[in-house]
């Protein structure tokens, strides 16, 4: 099992993104679908934010992160909607093109 990688110290703000995933009124299974189709192809150090008013949210996309090895940088402050923010990396773990919680199979 990999180790949670939350790399924001608790002082420091969240990185500007260089995307932005807007899953408003989307599941987390919508929303891992449309977040794993829009990073498809980004470069490591990418910073993205995901839009996301699932409840579920908060425990979900922190969860993926730690499954696939993406940098989880916690919620994103101020926002008018709830937003977290993640940085994908270079040894992230691919997942199914059709179900993102699941790690791709060789």
């Amino acid at each position: 099992m990999r180790p949670m990688r939350q790399t924001r110290p608790m002082n420091r703000e969240i990185p500007s993104p260089d995307i932005t995933v807007d899953g408003t009124g989307l599941l987390c299974v919508t929303l891992l679908l449309r977040l794993r189709k829009e990073i498809d192809g980004a470069p490591p150090g990418t910073v993205v934010h995901v839009i996301a008013t699932d409840p579920a949210a908060p425990l979900d996309l922190p969860a993926w992160c730690h499954m696939t090895g993406h940098h989880y940088l916690g919620p994103v402050p101020s926002g008018e909607q709830p937003a977290f923010a993640l940085r994908l990396a270079a040894d992230a773990l691919p997942t199914r093109a059709g179900a993102p919680w699941h790690p791709a199979t060789p």
